[in-house]
């Protein structure tokens, strides 16, 4: 037990050396700057990528509500159910007469 103690004594002399020594404080410093950048960079790289993570969820949450929306269009304009809405207001299929063809327009360009 005595033996112990006096090891521990001689182990703390010795780091109290080489720690407040002119070369090894130096790279003391050195080192545990290097271990506080290392821990905040990676923390800094875990919160990006649950930052990443929260926009891929909502990327696709906006896919599926655009497939959502697309069906729903679809079904809105669907043939059948345009002339459901047709019957519906009373209208009807337009005559010959009423009919206007609106040629295309070429577009000139000034030079």
């Amino acid at each position: 037990m005595l033996g112990s103690g006096k090891k521990t004594a001689t182990h703390k002399g010795f780091i109290r050396k080489i720690l407040f020594h002119s070369q090894g404080f130096p790279i003391f410093l050195v080192c545990t700057v290097l271990a506080i950048l290392f821990v905040l960079f990676r923390m800094k790289v875990v919160e990006l990528d649950y930052g990443i993570h929260d926009l891929n969820k909502k990327i696709d949450q906006v896919r599926v509500d655009q497939k959502e929306l697309n069906a729903q269009k679809s079904r809105l304009l669907s043939v059948k159910n345009l002339r459901n809405m047709a019957t519906k207001h009373n209208l009807n299929q337009p005559r010959r007469d009423q009919i206007i063809v609106i040629p295309k327009t070429v577009e000139t360009t000034n030079d």
